[in-house]
């Protein structure tokens, strides 16, 4: 694990720890039987047209970018990637390094079940218990993140079948080879390559060209950053990416909608 992710991933520990208590799956699954069923992430990412998905993200800033669109709402930026023909939404919940809140996730599908079409809210956080995970059912989210080289598998495991009870997709993060082979053991359907190294703060396409090639059959392959222009994503596609995440190239944008359609050009 990286100095920073090392770094996050210890804060989060200590942030989250006057909310932890025992999160049952009986728990999970009565809470998701209550609630309004959110819209799939895995069905928004396989397009019957063929064409790439994109997960537009939903980000204030970033340890690697600094500030990014520090102002702005979380409910008009998902509007602005509703209209431009998004797939999904990745929205951070992150506030001490990434600008955001869980207020974010909870005010943008609220607005979508009132006033639809719903897209399906990944919640990007740094997840390390089950509470998180009812945090996220409770706040409208289809989706949480598993950052694999964070945890070990007991934690892995245990944050895969909360999701599971709760009625939630996981988005595997991978950035190595033995990291991939370990998603799958866990059964993962969706894989995500980050692009970004986080030890060194670089961007390299080719690993997504290197390890989505060794995803399963069926897994549904998603490349994570570094994705700018319409050649990136040809590139990444090329190399069997079913849909990418894109956060800041998204949020500069003058036009997400022109960027999003040349993301899914042939």
């Amino acid at each position: 694990m990286s100095d920073k992710l090392t770094e996050i991933m210890a804060w989060k520990r200590q942030e989250i720890a006057p909310s932890v208590r025992p999160v049952s799956l009986d728990e999970l699954r009565s809470v998701d039987a209550s609630l309004p069923r959110p819209p799939s992430l895995a069905e928004a990412l396989r397009r019957p047209d063929g064409t790439l998905a994109v997960i537009a993200e939903i980000k204030r800033r970033s340890p690697s970018a600094g500030a990014i669109a520090a102002g702005i709402s979380a409910r008009e930026q998902a509007l602005r990637y509703r209209a431009a023909g998004a797939s999904a939404l990745s929205i951070l919940t992150d506030e001490r390094y990434f600008g955001g809140t869980l207020a974010d996730l909870r005010e943008v599908t609220a607005h979508f079940r009132a006033e639809g079409p719903a897209l399906p809210c990944l919640r990007k956080d740094f997840m390390v218990h089950p509470i998180q995970v009812l945090e996220a059912r409770e706040a409208g989210a289809s989706a949480i993140l598993i950052i694999v080289r964070a945890l070990d598998d007991e934690e892995i495991a245990t944050l895969a079948r909360a999701a599971d009870a709760a009625g939630l997709d996981a988005l595997f993060e991978v950035h190595t080879e033995a990291e991939v082979q370990r998603a799958q053991r866990h059964g993962a359907r969706i894989i995500g390559v980050n692009n970004r190294d986080l030890a060194i703060f670089k961007t390299d396409l080719g690993l997504s060209e290197r390890l989505i090639p060794l995803f399963r059959q069926h897994c549904i392959a998603v490349s994570e950053s570094g994705i700018f222009t319409g050649a990136d994503a040809r590139r990444v596609r090329t190399a069997g990416a079913n849909a990418i995440l894109c956060g800041e190239a998204l949020m500069k944008a003058p036009s997400p909608g022109d960027l999003i359609a040349a993301f899914r050009l042939p």
